[in-house]
């Protein structure tokens, strides 16, 4: 099971971005689904995060300015990223709480995305 992110780079002040997590493998079921970001020097902090059944969590600094939304029938989760600010600029990274088949069992895991770059700069 892979969660592969997509969709950083660089964009002005006050842009938008939209990051895309897909994930593949052999899934069973999809759980919480979340986007991470770590900026140079700082710790790992969650940015937003969508449980299976729809309800949603975002971290004060992006209240209003980000969208988190998935498309379970793709396994696919998307970070919409509005008025984008400096403090911003970090390492985006997706996970997801995956269950898993194998040998009829299931096994749940916790899988990390590779992480996508996200620079605001003027």
């Amino acid at each position: 099971v892979q969660l592969q992110a997509s969709g950083g780079g660089l964009v002005q002040p006050g842009g938008s971005l939209k990051l895309s997590c897909a994930a593949s493998g052999s899934i069973f079921s999809i759980n919480t689904m979340g986007w991470y970001r770590q900026a140079p020097g700082k710790q790992r902090e969650l940015v937003a995060a969508m449980t299976g059944g729809g309800s949603t969590n975002y971290a004060d600094s992006v209240k209003g300015r980000f969208t988190i939304s998935r498309d379970n029938a793709k396994n696919t989760m998307f970070l919409q990223m509005n008025s984008l600010k400096p403090e911003d600029t970090a390492v985006y990274y997706c996970n997801g709480d995956i269950s898993t088949v194998v040998a009829d069992q299931i096994h749940e895991l916790d899988v990390w995305g590779q992480g996508t770059l996200v620079t605001v700069s003027s």
